[in-house]
């Protein structure tokens, strides 16, 4: 089974490998089995995100906030938001995601100015949950069910469809009040800053020897400050973060390279093999050799 990990910009941002390069959709049916640990990798992108829960339940932090997501729900995240899904009981969860970069529906500059930018540079605005419950829950809903079937019927000029809806979408959402209301003079959270700040330099520098002091110091704060912002918006500690980070790309080693074992674990930061095999075992479930067998027989 494929396991999902990230490329990232030099802040760290998600580079978001696109349906068809040059048009910025992203849409797919996804798991959480996908997931080491059943745990997407914090990210941030300029997409604005769009998650329906199909199956099971799904639990999402965004910028440390957390919210539970149960069947037929579904959520929008702005832009630049820090955010991952995960399953707090280990149970798997199949959703839709679509990413839309503004890009796409925004060439003209005064539409833009007039009817997105509000939205989009919101500090407060940082996600809408949609419950069955909830007004436009359905009309939403049946957005994105719709924008997956699109996809899937790979029509000629789907894309277009998929703008045009979304734009229609967007109408709608503007009558919500959390959408229409101007955004107040947000402090900026300077703890969400320090936290991507030093996870941008985890992503950047994991292959190296990294200590906690060297996490801390990325974000200039203290070793006991560097574990509370971590446990507040990952709830992990900056080293439990970092080797989970670390296994995820050596997975991607061992599935597109030749490399022995012992270079994939020198590659990711890991300095000693054993250590390496033992956490990659308490995390897959199989050692790293066995890993590698099963995907190439896949």
């Amino acid at each position: 089974m494929a396991k999902v990990t990230l490329d990232l910009m030099h802040d760290a941002s998600e580079i978001v490998h696109y349906d068809t390069a040059g048009i910025p959709l992203y849409i797919r049916t996804g798991s959480l089995d996908h997931y080491p640990d059943k745990r997407a990798l914090c990210h941030w992108h300029e997409d604005i995100e769009f998650i329906r829960i199909l199956k099971g339940r799904m639990n999402y932090s965004i910028n440390g906030k957390k919210i539970l997501l149960n069947e037929n729900d579904c959520l929008m995240v702005n832009a630049k938001q820090m955010h991952y899904g995960y399953s707090q009981n280990q149970q798997n969860c199949i959703f839709i995601c679509i990413l839309i970069h503004p890009g796409l529906l925004t060439a003209n500059q005064l539409l833009k100015q007039k009817y997105f930018a509000p939205i989009l540079d919101n500090s407060c605005l940082e996600y809408l949950h949609f419950r069955p419950q909830d007004a436009l829950h359905h009309e939403m809903m049946a957005f994105l069910d719709q924008t997956m079937r699109r996809k899937e019927q790979a029509a000629p000029g789907y894309e277009l469809e998929v703008a045009g809806s979304m734009l229609l979408m967007w109408s709608r959402l503007l009558s919500l009040p959390q959408m229409a209301s101007q955004a107040p003079e947000a402090r900026p959270d300077s703890d969400l800053t320090i936290q991507k700040d030093m996870v941008s330099f985890i992503y950047q520098n994991y292959a190296e020897k990294l200590t906690l002091d060297d996490i801390a110091a990325a974000g200039n704060v203290s070793r006991s400050k560097c574990c509370i912002i971590f446990k507040l918006y990952l709830q992990q500690s900056p080293i439990d973060f970092l080797n989970h980070y670390r296994l995820e790309v050596s997975c991607s080693l061992l599935k597109t390279t030749a490399l022995r074992i012992t270079q994939v674990a020198t590659a990711c930061g890991f300095n000693h093999h054993s250590y390496y095999s033992k956490i990659f075992m308490q995390n897959y479930g199989c050692t790293p050799n066995d890993f590698r067998k099963r995907h190439r027989a896949e």
